[in-house]
């Protein structure tokens, strides 16, 4: 690991309450430090008003021009009552602070807990408002934010993983033959699956980025929102067998279409998907691992066992890829 000083390390909780009143709010003093690895979010309570959450971005992993566009497409969702948590206007007007060497952000605390989904009627309810995100998400584009595609979250993170001290030695060829067929496997099913159009996503929508209230559910956290396939904001709601997900798809989908139009054809596309995603959330880790926070939340990441497991996953992805998802 570096021995260089990260640069979260200067964030000691004097600094962060320090920062939120150079934002023009006024703490008072209280503050819990939130689940968040890309970045480093605070609760903290203010001298009048309610508790907020501040985020401190990642230094240089978003340019300016791609946070700004997270948060317009969110203020862009709550003006039109769709239940995501946009940042606050601050006291200059803007909804992003230069402070301390850090972007700052700050939004309403917003609590609840996992949504049910076991429960038709939930994934339904679910399924109305991501199709409300999408029928907003597709009147615009991301010029400044990434696109979900093969090369960006595929071929990219797996040569970056190839290169990284991490990957034993002995278990290289390995990767790189599991690697080569996983994307493949992508490619053919991204062919399958035919031209998908690309709109504007939350992105990263898994259960812990959705928080339900006895008001129905609200989406929070679009820190990775990019232009992509609709089938992106749903899968990651599915879990289980074939037919388990096939049948929750059908759920989400009853709320879904009632907003959006869905092209059934991107559900050849859902194992494609979750392959990228086992790829970009290796070389994830391999690139934050200097970060301490990381070693110390994924203890298991740098080890032989881990990435043995991790080429298994790539090989048994490779016939799900090819086998026709029936819908």
């Amino acid at each position: 690991m570096s021995n260089c000083v990260h640069p979260f390390a200067t964030l000691t909780p004097d600094g962060v309450l320090n920062a939120i009143d150079a934002t023009g709010l006024v703490t008072d003093g209280r503050l819990l430090t939130l689940n968040s690895y890309e970045n480093r979010v605070y609760q903290a309570g203010l001298d009048e008003g309610p508790f907020i959450v501040a985020k401190f971005y990642r230094p240089e992993r978003w340019s300016d021009a791609a946070i700004r566009e997270e948060h317009a497409f969110t203020l862009e969702l709550a003006e039109q009552e769709i239940p995501a948590v946009p940042p606050m206007r601050l006291a200059a007007g803007d909804t992003l602070a230069q402070v301390g060497g850090f972007r700052v952000a700050v939004f309403e605390r917003r609590g609840g807990r996992t949504p049910e989904l076991e429960d038709a009627s939930v994934l339904e309810w679910l399924g109305r408002f991501i199709g409300r995100i999408h029928a907003v998400g597709g009147t615009q584009t991301f010029a400044h934010r990434l696109t979900l595609d093969l090369p960006t979250y595929g071929t990219l993170p797996g040569e970056f993983v190839q290169t990284c001290t991490y990957l034993p030695e002995d278990l290289r060829d390995a990767y790189r033959e599991a690697l080569q067929a996983a994307l493949a496997g992508v490619a053919e099913s991204f062919e399958r699956a035919g031209v998908l159009r690309q709109i504007r996503l939350h992105g990263d929508c898994h259960p812990g980025n959705v928080f339900w209230t006895e008001q129905g559910p609200h989406f929070v956290d679009f820190d990775d929102s990019c232009m992509g396939p609709a089938v992106q904001d749903l899968w990651m709601l599915l879990s289980g067998e074939r037919r388990d997900m096939t049948r929750q798809l059908c759920d989400l989908l009853a709320g879904y279409e009632d907003f959006a139009e869905f092209n059934p054809r991107e559900v050849q596309a859902i194992e494609a998907l979750r392959t990228l995603r086992l790829i970009h959330y290796a070389a994830w880790l391999a690139r934050r691992w200097t970060d301490p926070a990381f070693p110390a939340a994924f203890p298991w990441f740098n080890t032989r066992s881990w990435w043995e497991e991790h080429i298994g996953n790539l090989r048994d992805q490779v016939p799900r890829m090819a086998e026709k998802w029936h819908f």
